[in-house]
């Protein structure tokens, strides 16, 4: 039997070493670091409350009229309105359900655009 003549033996060049990223967090470092991080993420929630808190103010609109009723609900026939009748949508009339100009003052502090309902007859 002969044989095989042997295989010759290929040469597998060896990977270099990876550089390291020379990044390295020490123990006083690490401790820096921490308080730091927390006191950025309290900040950035604070801010950011204040600011969804100021685009859209999420508040009670009734603060005073029939807090003990489920919901406030007023219903008037046609027939005793007379000629005309001026509802508050504010809530903050004195004498509500009817306007005494309360939203006047409530515009100007809130910088709100509401108004009463005029509810009149129509002319024959």
């Amino acid at each position: 039997m002969s044989s095989l003549p042997a295989m010759p033996q290929l040469a597998v060049p060896q990977m270099p070493a990876l550089p390291s990223s020379g990044f390295r967090l020490s123990k006083e470092h690490f401790l820096v670091a921490v308080p730091v991080a927390v006191v950025a993420a309290v900040g950035g929630f604070l801010v950011s409350h204040y600011l969804s808190g100021r685009s859209c103010k999420k508040s009670q609109v009734n603060t005073c009229i029939s807090k003990d009723s489920p919901k406030v609900v007023h219903s008037f026939d046609m027939e005793d309105i007379g000629t005309k009748a001026v509802y508050c949508r504010c809530w903050k009339s004195k004498k509500f359900p009817y306007c005494d100009g309360a939203h006047t003052k409530h515009n100007e502090e809130t910088g709100d655009n509401v108004g009463p309902l005029i509810i009149k007859k129509k002319d024959t």
